[in-house]
């Protein structure tokens, strides 16, 4: 049981390293932005993620809709 512990440890201490070294060894290495908003040819055709229409819906109101609601 011990062995197979530190067996599974190993294993998964090699698999983090080789997935952060794209990160660590690149230029302008970090996570990919995989944000609706952050994706162009979805730009293009305007379309955007639930929390960004939202925040501009609640933008484009007026003060009066907006106390009507509380």
């Amino acid at each position: 049981m011990k062995l197979l512990l530190i067996a599974a440890l190993i294993l998964l201490s090699i698999s983090i390293l080789l997935l952060s070294t794209g990160i660590l060894l690149r230029r302008k290495g970090g996570f990919p932005n995989t944000h609706v908003g952050g994706q162009k040819a979805l730009r293009d055709k305007g379309i955007s993620c639930h929390t960004s229409q939202h925040r501009e819906e609640l933008e484009r109101r007026k003060l009066s809709d907006r106390v009507h609601e509380l």
